[in-house]
């Protein structure tokens, strides 16, 4: 049975049911949903709810004090005061709606796009936010207002335009810490496009910090609105709060009690906004408390098979990898490799940190950091990988080629269930609907050797241990049923056990499918374990290549056989060479 602590919602969008529990469990939230409901509902049923026409004077009832007659009184034309403060609700709020929406809009758009492309993106966002910023505000406004009138909709929206710098620069720094973090890698190697990462992804990061900016804009609105139309600047035929305290505030000599509603209106409902994003960030944002380690049930061993005959699957030749200095040169960290994984093959790529292994991976699935030069050739089952459009080669991320990485934790995104990470790239290659791509989900989870795969399936990333989410990130990168699988470094921060049973399914998964794997590697006991073939390399170049048995049986470059040595010296790697050689 599956544990019900663990069952929430799969669809990853959708906020967990805690984070609803934890707003209303916080008094100063509830109280400011309370106001804000209230203010919004007021402004909705204005017409119903208004004793009088806000716009109907009487000379009987100039400045009268609040009586049955009129419950909070009458202005100076004798208009009564809680139905002029009804309908001026509709416009403050409409008002205050409009600039935020505008300010969203603009400001987190560009500042999603300009914090994950960076580049010419980044730098045109910044200098047009820059720009803005350096406009005096209340200048534009007047401007605006003696070119196109009184007109409230529009100073509200050019105010919008004037305040969404705010908004790009809090979203464009928060976007810019995770575009290169190691989920979002994960995402694009499953072949998920850039608006779907951005809008599932990079989006979510942004989300307490955007909220409470909202709540400020909203403020700032409301203030400026009550300002403007306070001063005469407003159009006089429209109620609304700032016009009734201009109104109040000409009379306060002889009704200073009318001064008190419009400035409690403006007042409670900037505080309320205020309180209501504090307390939604304090719920959204999820603190969870280290999961316990775990091992992962055993799996059968079963002896590696002998090496495929079939055809060059993957055919790597004179790839070069370079990064330009400070100074203006170039600095080669992968130098001419040459290599090739043939059909059911498990070819190794080992050698120390900071040869070049994963560089060479990230060339094949085409993630290279921004400002990498490369040159060579990369053919994938046919097709020239170097010169393919973006489009193309995102529909074969995830689908014909897989990638498993080496940190599980960090390449699962903690904001989302373990089952919306490998529905959605189910339903991306595969066009399954949600409950095909659940079943295809949950037979993965089993198929991967996860005891429980309901429970997990709805667990979070911290509510797993670190074999699982390896185990799930392997479920992830086979779901369909890929060509090609690169694995880079997939058991170096397991345990012993744990890595044991990560290799066997790899092993089983292989034999399973047919797929070619590129295993890289620092530890020879893994390729001994595993692999049919390895390649050696060095500074960025591949120095000895050939099967497993030969090399490790007699290996020709210095270099390998000083690997050899450091080996034994430092003892016996797991699953000795001797073991890869008879298997």
């Amino acid at each position: 049975m599956s544990d019900p602590s663990l069952a929430v919602p799969d669809v990853a969008s959708v906020p967990a049911p805690g984070s609803l529990r934890r707003l209303l469990r916080n008094p100063l939230g509830v109280a400011a949903i309370g106001w804000l409901a209230l203010v919004l509902v007021s402004a909705l049923l204005a017409s119903w709810l208004s004793p009088y026409d806000p716009d109907e004077p009487a000379a009987r009832d100039i400045l009268a004090g609040p009586g049955s007659a009129h419950l909070l009184g009458a202005d100076g034309s004798g208009r009564d005061i809680l139905s002029r403060l009804l309908h001026a609700s509709q416009i403050s709020v409409a008002g205050a709606a409009l600039t935020l929406l505008v300010a969203a809009v603009i400001g987190i758009g560009a500042g999603l796009l300009a914090g994950y492309y960076g580049g010419w993106t980044e730098t045109a966002g910044t200098w047009v936010a820059s720009l803005i910023m350096a406009l005096p505000g209340i200048v534009a406004l007047l401007a605006v207002r003696a070119v196109v009138g009184p007109s409230l909709w529009t100073t509200m929206a050019i105010f919008g335009v004037l305040l969404s710098p705010a908004f790009y620069r809090v979203v464009h720094a928060a976007v810019s810490g995770v575009r290169n973090e190691l989920y979002v890698d994960a995402a694009r190697v499953s072949g998920l496009s850039d608006p779907r990462i951005i809008g599932r992804h990079v989006l979510t990061v942004v989300r307490a910090p955007a909220i409470i900016l909202a709540a400020g804009v909203g403020s700032a609105a409301i203030a400026l609105q009550s300002g403007i139309t306070f001063l005469g600047l407003g159009d006089p035929s429209v109620p609304t709060w700032g016009g009734m305290l201009n109104d109040a505030f000409a009379n306060i000599y002889t009704a200073p009690v009318a001064l008190a509603w419009p400035s409690l209106a403006i007042g409670v409902t900037c505080v309320a906004l205020t309180l209501l994003s504090n307390a939604l960030r304090d719920a959204l944002e999820r603190t969870a408390e280290p999961a316990p380690t775990r091992h992962d049930a055993d799996d059968e061993h079963a002896a590696p098979p002998a090496p495929s005959g079939g055809e060059a699957l993957l055919e790597v030749r004179d790839l070069v990898v370079a990064y330009r200095r400070p100074d203006g040169s170039a600095r080669r960290v992968v130098d001419e490799v040459s290599l090739s994984v043939r059909e059911g093959e498990v070819h190794g790529l080992v050698g120390e940190s900071g040869s070049g292994k994963t560089q060479t991976a990230f060339s094949i699935l085409r993630l290279l950091p921004a400002g990498a030069r490369t040159s060579g050739s990369i053919v994938f089952d046919g097709t020239e990988l170097t010169g393919l459009p973006a489009k193309r080669l995102t529909r074969l991320r995830g689908d014909a080629i897989a990638y498993i990485p080496q940190e599980p934790m960090s390449n699962l995104d903690p904001s989302f269930t373990v089952g919306s990470q490998l529905v959605e790239p189910i339903r991306t290659h595969r066009g399954y609907g949600r409950a095909q791509a659940r079943a295809r989900a949950l037979e993965l989870l089993d198929r991967v050797g996860i005891p429980d795969p309901e429970r997990t399936f709805r667990a979070y990333p911290h509510e797993i241990s670190g074999g699982m989410a390896q185990r799930v990130l392997i479920a992830g990168a086979v779901a369909c049923e890929p060509k090609l699988l690169i694995a880079d470094e997939p058991t170096t921060a397991l345990d012993v056990t744990v890595q044991a049973e990560v290799l066997d399914l790899l092993r089983d998964l292989r034999d399973d499918l047919g797929m070619g794997v590129l295993l890289v590697t620092h530890d020879f006991g893994v390729v001994a374990d595993l692999c049919d073939r390895v390649s050696v390399m060095r500074h960025g170049r591949v120095v000895e290549t050939g099967p497993v048995d030969a090399l490790f049986a007699a290996p020709q470059h210095p270099y390998t056989r000083a690997l050899f040595d450091a080996v034994i010296a430092t003892g016996e790697p797991a699953g000795s060479p001797q073991d890869g050689a008879d298997a």
